[in-house]
């Protein structure tokens, strides 16, 4: 792989670059059979015995996008910086972004090199200086927590109006898209979601479609944080039937990497709370007890302190399994952290896992897939079109509760010795 083309499709170690989903053409057929090969491709393995899915920025990017509004800026800020120092400080922040292959910087970038610079003034005696950084950098977060509000804020407002031109609104693909991971049969493994996101757009279309989620925190008014996690799920009795419970269908496990707006540390409990915020409201939170990991020099250590380590133990502990599959969509493989376990994941002979990008202009999906020994236990769906999450909910991804259907209608045919249709239908949302 060299340079990733404008529709990149991975499936079974056979590679096409060659297929653009344009409509009726001469290539129509050709596209919609591999349409179909791939929505083939992605039930098999959603049915693996332990599923997991990550996203990142780009799920919340993805959805904006549908609702037609901006999702929050990762721009640089250089005003925050001391006059005095600013030049330096913004040579070596386009410097890092360059080690990162990231090009144009971003506050990432900002907020890692501002973080380093306060640290080594602190220890060269600058303290005056090192003061100046650290207001400037309370500026920058307490922005970019703005900004997470806002942009909650604006989704709120636009979630819920159809398409141009479809009966679907920005939250019916949403929820189309987490339902055909998470509607599996209550007889395997629960769905496990994992995020690199602090807002909380996943949180609140689970609440809509009425998925039920288990996390680490306990309670009703103010959820503590447990690193006692106990297997716990949700069970019921089928009428007649004793000492039998079932699992409950459309459960999930819901584990946020990086922290959430709605986390606050109590000092004086030594305790996480999630305080009940609406979605796409604010609420005034101390800097200091905000819980989120923001990317700075330490954030590889931070992740080994509480809560961190039970987050990335339960990552770790899903995906590190005998017939596992992680499926990634809008993650660009920017924390290493999160890159180690995959690779970890993958020396499992048994395990798999599915890339879906809109793109790739960092390189680093592109970089991962090169440096890894393991490319045949590698799905990708990487491009504008097979990465674009409208096309993926009408085009590719399979409807968990339409295929359970389907499943007992071919073994009662089977049963009888009818004619049975083996393919998959081609239908995507069927209204």
């Amino acid at each position: 792989m060299k340079k990733i083309p404008e529709n990149l499709i991975k499936i079974e170690n056979e590679y096409r670059t060659d297929i653009m989903f344009d409509g009726e053409d001469d290539s129509a057929s050709d596209a919609k059979q591999e349409k179909l090969r791939i929505k083939q491709w992605i039930t098999s393995l959603l049915q693996s015995e332990n599923l997991s899915l990550l996203v990142g920025s780009g799920l919340t990017i993805a959805v904006s996008n549908i609702c037609g509004i901006s999702s929050a800026g990762m721009d640089t800020c250089y005003e925050v910086i001391p006059e005095t120092i600013r030049d330096s400080v913004k040579k070596r922040i386009k410097e890092s972004a360059s080690t990162l292959k990231r090009g144009k910087p971003n506050i990432e970038d900002q907020i890692r090199v501002m973080s380093v610079a306060e640290e080594g003034l602190r220890a060269i005696g600058g303290e005056k200086s090192a003061d100046a950084i650290s207001k400037g950098l309370e500026k920058l977060l307490e922005a970019f927590y703005n900004k997470l509000v806002n942009s909650e804020k604006e989704l709120k407002a636009k979630l819920y109006k159809n398409d141009e031109g479809s009966n679907m609104s920005p939250m019916d693909y949403l929820v189309a898209f987490l339902s055909s991971f998470a509607f599996r049969s209550a007889s395997r493994e629960r769905l496990n979601i994992f995020t690199t996101n602090y807002e909380r757009l996943l949180e609140h279309a689970c609440d809509h479609a009425g998925i039920r989620v288990i996390d680490r925190f306990v309670g009703m008014l103010e959820p503590l944080f447990r690193s006692s996690r106990l297997e716990l799920d949700v069970h019921y009795n089928p009428p007649g039937i004793r000492g039998e419970p079932r699992y409950l269908d459309g459960v999930v496990k819901l584990c946020k990497l990086h922290g959430s707006l709605d986390w606050r540390y109590d000092p004086k409990l030594r305790v996480i709370k999630r305080t009940g915020i609406p979605f796409g409201s604010k609420h005034e939170i101390n800097s200091d007890e905000r819980v989120m990991i923001y990317p700075n020099s330490a954030k590889d250590r931070e992740t080994a302190e509480y809560p961190y380590v039970d987050l990335f133990r339960d990552f770790a502990a899903a995906v590190c399994k005998p017939n596992s599959t992680l499926c990634i969509y809008g993650y660009g493989f920017g924390d290493e952290h999160i890159n180690r376990i995959i690779e970890d994941m993958l020396t499992i002979p048994s395990a798999h896992l599915l890339i879906i990008s809109h793109g790739d202009e960092s390189g680093r999906i592109k970089q991962f897939y090169d440096n890894c020994s393991h490319k045949s236990q590698i799905s990708l769906l990487i491009g504008k079109q097979v990465g674009d999450l409208k096309f993926l909910v009408e085009e590719l991804l399979p409807l968990q509760s339409i295929d359970r259907i389907l499943e007992v209608k071919h073994d009662t045919l089977k049963k009888k010795g009818e004619t049975v249709k083996t393919e998959i239908t081609e239908q995507g949302v069927p209204w």
